[in-house]
């Protein structure tokens, strides 16, 4: 294909997406947003789950949509003999397949990686799960929150002595999701010098452990000796860096570094405190940081959050107000570079979504992506790759292998 024809930098690639809830569909919704054409694979005869998740219009949902443009879709029954045989004819044409049932199940349904590879051997097969293919988890149900507490990052979260807590975002589905589509892109690289493709085993699991930036390596060098744990909102051994009580917001102030922190005392008008020996270096930071907390809170409580901000600006302090979801979606930044991005579905109106994050300057408009129903492609994808006549797709859907649905 001639470069200048391309719609994003993966045009032309052709991805079997078997996946369902957020993990898989966010490195398959990646995938499509760089230009791939995926093919979503939903079992029949409901499809994915996430079809009744958060918002629901007109038995459509907001959730599935937001998780699901850019993708064409089929609802196969993958447990009758024709429906196996559509996706072992459709394998060869693909360049990736990815796929996030639990462990074993792909491979009881027929299409396990040695199956697959057999019937395309360049293809790179991407199977995600929450604690990997392997390991004495491995078969073990899991979501998102479980993946955090086995990781040790929910002991992370919450008051010294306290419950811990868990973030209520999919924190690990989105990133394992991510981690998942950098694998594949790397894969095909791979593919293109060696000619084969390969079974990338990607688990939230190990996603999550990833986060710990000093915990594992203090904790292990010091023999034991330290045991991070949660800390409140102040991080456990950096200070200043954690949440503060301002007039009108939390604010998130960071300037552990002596030199952020004496423009902090600056910007406060406190120039004195950066050399007062409670506060001159990070371990008496530390050791005195309720002292310190004071200190900082007494004067964003004092003082209007516009001056507090432009006095951080101007200091080069780095801090944020902690804005609600309603705040943030409004925010002129997030606007401005489509981290916020207005989306158009047939049957939900125009809403909001989170944009696509990965920029590219070859292609710096991003895709404009519908969701599909349930089975919409099904008659498309079989003409388009199988050949098959449209009385073989209607014979098909009279047997029940194929599915369809107004949303």
């Amino acid at each position: 294909m001639a470069e200048a024809a391309l719609r994003h930098v993966l045009d032309g690639y052709k991805v079997l997406d078997f996946t369902h809830i957020v993990a898989g569909p966010t490195c398959t919704l990646m995938l499509a947003e760089m230009g791939a054409d995926v093919i979503k694979v939903e079992m029949a005869p409901n499809g994915d789950a996430a079809r009744g998740g958060p918002m629901m219009v007109d038995g459509r949902s907001g959730y599935f949509v937001q998780h699901n443009r850019g993708k064409k879709d089929m609802c196969v029954d993958l447990k009758h003999p024709e429906g196996l045989a559509i996706m072992k004819a459709l394998i060869p044409q693909m360049d990736v397949m990815v796929q996030n049932y639990a462990p074993g199940v792909i491979a009881r349904l027929g299409l396990g990686y040695e199956t697959v590879s057999k019937l395309n051997p360049r293809i790179v097969m991407c199977s995600i799960s929450a604690f990997g293919q392997t390991g004495p988890l491995a078969q073990e149900p899991g979501y998102d929150y479980l993946g955090a507490a086995y990781a040790g990052v929910v002991s992370m979260c919450g008051e010294p002595g306290g419950p811990p807590y868990v973030p209520m975002i999919a924190l690990g589905d989105v990133s394992t999701g991510a981690h998942a589509m950098g694998a594949i892109c790397a894969a095909l690289l791979g593919r293109a010098r060696t000619g084969r493709g390969q079974h990338l085993d990607i688990s939230l699991l190990d996603t999550y452990f990833h986060y710990h930036e000093a915990g594992i390596e203090t904790h292990t060098i010091s023999k034991g000796k330290i045991k991070p744990t949660r800390s409140g909102q102040h991080s456990w051994y950096a200070v200043p860096a954690g949440i503060f009580k301002g007039r009108d917001h939390y604010m998130i102030i960071i300037a552990a570094l002596d030199h952020q922190f004496a423009a902090l005392c600056r910007a406060m008008g406190r120039q004195e405190l950066a050399q007062d020996p409670r506060f001159k270096v990070n371990a008496a930071r530390l050791e005195n940081l309720q002292q310190l907390i004071a200190l900082i809170e007494g004067w964003l409580q004092a003082t209007p959050e516009e001056q507090v901000m432009a006095a951080m600006s101007e200091h080069r302090v780095p801090c944020a107000p902690v804005l609600s979801v309603e705040e943030a979606v409004k925010h002129p930044h997030l606007r401005e570079r489509g981290t916020v991005r207005t989306v158009h579905d047939r049957i939900l109106g125009d809403f909001d979504v989170p944009g696509f994050a990965l920029r590219f300057s070859d292609f710096p408009r991003r895709l404009d992506l519908e969701a599909p129903t349930l089975g919409e492609h099904n008659g498309d994808v079989l003409t388009k790759y199988l050949g098959y006549p449209q009385s073989r797709v209607r014979e098909l859907e009279q047997m029940g292998v194929l599915r369809s649905g107004p949303v």
